[in-house]
């Protein structure tokens, strides 16, 4: 016999406005950041604004997540526990956190997440940190769908996260301290400067250049939209979409688009379904090509996959739409299929390769009038990176989330009786007095459409039943009154009915998969130092932005230069005709690479 498992659609927020919308677009789940100490500082939150994503998303029974996943200083962890505390009080569902210092701490009854800045990357790290009570694990982005069944059969009773959407960062989570090495800026406390993103050159040891200004460590984003059931029958519970940097128009396209994607599976296989209430509509095409992008990868997931850089620019490429026809004047005719609208953004790489962008003024059928000419070539390819009336379509209300509910009417000794019952099996009932006065003309159609009227509330009909014993006469205006008065009872039911999670503490000494530790398990505090030593790590080193060193990796990735030059001696054998080592260079900064094929990844140390 199938156990039905929920499979929970998991989206970003900015503020308070993102997370709204993420809800009305189908999310399951919402993940924002705290007011402090969250891996995107530019996306922080208030308190009361959490607490009013939860009022609203909870009617959904939507959960809300909050971020708190950097790690921190001894003289923050207070600070971080009365913010906790605030929080739970606010309505939040769980804490994302990263520093293992937060455990040790005095917090209520809160879920804890290990975020995926943890390294949660091995059976035996999963399993840790489930027993030492993390209620939920993200796994590392690197991951094949392999070894996350082979982690959730060692593992079956944790909840795995993984992500489907956005952008990626080129090192293993939580393992990258070239932006807090170059100029002071960690990433793990929620500051990177995204040295990876920048152009470099690729020189080898005699000073030779194999690759001149190139975006080297910059990667495609992730789409794993084609692989949503593979994904879940290997055991993942939860899809993240990233982007708490990104604006609202990509959370509604997004969270709309793998909404439709996610339905479609569960309407295909029971064993799986949706943990929220409530179904949302649209009034746009949901298509991800269309925000923000970099070309897309599901990157290691089938393995390594050749095609999961963004080399020639680290910015939105967008969407293929043709290639320059014929030049004339101050205008161009497109090769192509897909219609071209005043406002447009376009795009293409020039004659030095770098991605150019340029407004459409007016169209003419096929032919293009730019505000302002630019350098285009025949048969060069064209994007577009900002679709003007898609984007107008999104600055709109875009989507509706209804729940539905089943309505009767009925009469009584006394009057009148209403029964309001939702899809979770919510139910009010409510009578009226009011004295029988058969009508003349049959009053179930006009009941049915006053009854239906719930416009502004979350609800909407999907059954009314009349079933009067006579034909009595019933004003619409005491059908209206009901009706809302029966929402409104119902709404608060629903307030009432919501279940909340609660994680139980207990102490225990469940040993840590290693008997060492070093700079990348992040310890910045005694807290996290004594977590460690109580689940049995016999050495710890301090955090890299603790005690930076000259000696170390500064990144760890999966991404691999040389078997980007097919040069890779494992997969590809062969030789490469430069000698090692090889170095990245961007004006007075220089980075050496080595290369671990044992464990197939690249290491980049400062030089």
């Amino acid at each position: 016999m199938i156990t039905a498992r929920p499979v929970e659609l998991l989206a970003p927020a900015k503020d308070l406005n993102c997370g709204m919308e993420a809800v009305r677009h189908g999310a399951d789940a919402v993940y924002a950041g705290a007011p402090m100490f969250g891996a995107r500082a530019a996306a922080g939150n208030s308190v009361d604004d959490i607490r009013k994503l939860c009022d609203y998303a909870h009617i959904y029974n939507v959960r809300v997540y909050v971020a708190l996943n950097t790690i921190l200083k001894d003289e923050e962890l207070k600070v971080a526990e009365r913010m906790i505390h605030q929080l739970y009080d606010a309505g939040a569902d769980a804490l994302i956190v990263q520093d293992m210092g937060i455990t040790q701490l005095d917090i209520p009854p809160i879920p804890l997440h290990a975020s995926t800045q943890t390294d949660n990357d091995t059976p035996a790290k999963v399993e840790f940190l489930h027993k030492a009570g993390f209620k939920r694990i993200v796994l590392a982005r690197e991951l094949t769908i392999d070894e996350i069944q082979t982690i959730s059969g060692r593992v079956p009773e944790a909840t795995l996260e993984a992500f489907v959407h956005g952008a990626l960062c080129v090192s293993y989570s939580g393992r990258c301290y070239m932006s807090f090495a170059l100029c002071g800026r960690s990433a793990n406390r929620g500051e990177c400067a995204q040295y990876c993103r920048l152009p470099y050159s690729l020189v080898d040891s005699e000073g030779r250049t194999i690759v001149e200004n190139r975006h080297l460590l910059s990667l495609k984003d992730l789409n794993r939209s084609d692989d949503l059931e593979a994904m879940m029958l290997a055991g993942v519970s939860s899809f993240k979409i990233e982007g708490r940097l990104k604006d609202v128009s990509y959370v509604k396209n997004v969270t709309a688009y793998y909404r439709r994607r996610l339905d479609a599976v569960f309407d295909g296989n029971p064993a799986f379904y949706r943990p929220s209430s409530g179904r949302s509509s649209f009034t746009f095409e949901p298509r991800p090509e269309k925000s923000f992008n970099r070309g897309f990868t599901p990157y290691f997931l089938h393995g390594r996959d050749a095609d999961i850089t963004s080399f020639d620019t680290p910015k939105s490429v967008g969407e293929r739409i043709g290639v320059v026809k014929e030049l004339k004047g101050g205008s161009f005719t497109v090769a192509g299929l897909k219609q071209i609208r005043n406002g447009d953004g376009l795009a293409f790489f020039n004659s030095h390769g770098e991605l150019e962008g340029f407004r459409v003024n007016r169209t003419e059928a096929n032919r293009i009038f730019p505000q302002k000419m630019p350098a285009l070539k025949p048969k060069m390819q064209l994007y577009r990176n900002f679709d003007h009336a898609f984007e107008h379509v999104l600055a709109q209300p875009s989507a509706e989330r209804k729940i539905s509910v089943r309505v009767e009417w009925g009469d009584c000794p006394a009057g009148f009786v209403l029964t309001m019952t939702d899809e979770t099996d919510a139910r009010v009932t409510l009578a009226r007095p009011f004295a029988g006065e058969l009508a003349r003309k049959p009053q179930d159609d006009n009941i049915r459409t006053q009854l239906a009227k719930l416009g502004n509330t979350p609800f909407e009909a999907g059954e009314t039943v009349v079933s009067m014993t006579r034909n009595y006469f019933v004003p619409s205006s005491l059908l209206n009154d009901m009706r809302r008065e029966a929402a409104e009872k119902l709404l608060s039911v629903r307030r009432m009915r919501y279940v909340r999670q609660y994680a139980k503490r207990h102490e225990n000494d469940v040993a840590y998969p290693l008997p060492t530790l070093d700079y990348t398990a992040n310890i910045s505090n005694r807290k996290a130092e004594d977590f460690y030593r109580k689940h049995g790590v016999k050495t710890t080193e301090p955090a890299f932005e603790e005690a930076p060193r000259s000696d170390v990796p500064l990144m760890y990735t999966k991404h691999c230069l040389r078997y980007d030059m097919g040069w890779c001696p494992v997969l590809q054998r062969r030789k490469s005709p430069y000698k090692e080592p090889y170095y990245l260079t961007y004006k007075d900064k220089k980075l050496q690479l080595t290369f671990d094929c044992k464990n197939c990844r690249m290491l980049i140390y400062k030089v």
